[in-house]
């Protein structure tokens, strides 16, 4: 059973890799045999999860670089390909959180959002579509949340934002399909990492209360299904699906 889910030898690319969920994905790829890119803006962060996989075996490769840039995300992509000599699977996790009202939402921060949280994944997935189209397989795994299903007050930028990734997982998924190419996303509920230090401690306790399970998640909890999702023969019946580790918030 455990070839099932195998990631012996591929090579794996994960953005916002120096903590939460990323981190853990990270690791996760690592322990089952996935060579590994790791991106993020915290070098130090990320030079310490780096040292945690190569711990658990993996070679690895670390780039400091803002995904929401164009030339970034290019680069990020680029030394996979040039390192490892190829990219099997792009996880675009990386990603920030914020909290206001709509009413009070400035520009900037909505075109922030926008950019770190969707372009991102529209920039790292086409750089490496190519590669992936040629050697016919690949598996791209986008990190959206269930806010994008269900949206949340005072997060309507971060629900469009991810709204928009599972949107365009849908329908990359349809288009590469045919090619090997098997796009999927993972929607968590909301989950105990750094990302949602900047939300108000009453929103989390609301939150925490009208959850099924009476709490947050774990990010060691979700990354089981970023190796669903990336193995073989385990993810290959899995074309535009979007997964939920969500404490039961919402039950599609």
């Amino acid at each position: 059973m455990s070839d099932t889910f195998s990631l012996d030898g591929r090579r794996a690319v994960v953005t916002g890799a120096a903590s939460g969920i990323g981190a853990a994905i990270a690791q996760a790829y690592a322990s089952t045999g996935a060579r590994l890119v790791l991106a993020d803006r915290d070098v130090t962060r990320l030079e310490q999860q780096a040292d945690a996989c190569r711990k658990l075996g993996a070679t690895v490769h670390t780039v400091q670089a803002n995904v929401g840039v164009e030339a970034d995300a290019n680069r990020i992509v680029d030394t996979c390909i040039e390192a490892l000599g190829g990219i099997d699977i792009l996880v675009n996790n990386a990603g920030m959180l914020t909290q206001a009202r709509c009413v009070d939402l400035t520009t900037d921060m909505w075109d922030e959002m926008m950019r770190v949280d969707l372009r991102s994944v529209f920039l790292c997935t086409r750089r490496a579509l190519t590669s992936m189209i040629a050697q016919r397989w690949g598996r791209i795994i986008n990190v959206a949340s269930q806010l994008g299903i269900k949206g949340g007050a005072e997060l309507s930028h971060y629900s469009a934002a991810k709204a928009g990734v599972i949107g365009f997982t849908k329908s990359l998924a349809l288009e590469v399909a045919p090619d090997n190419v098997l796009v999927n996303a993972i929607a968590p509920g909301p989950i105990d990492t750094a990302l949602v230090d900047g939300i108000s401690t009453a929103w989390k306790t609301a939150k925490s209360a009208e959850l099924p399970l009476r709490r947050f998640g774990r990010a060691e909890e979700v990354a089981p299904a970023a190796v669903l999702l990336a193995s073989d023969p385990g993810g290959n019946l899995f074309v535009g699906q979007t997964l939920g580790p969500n404490s039961g918030d919402v039950m599609p």
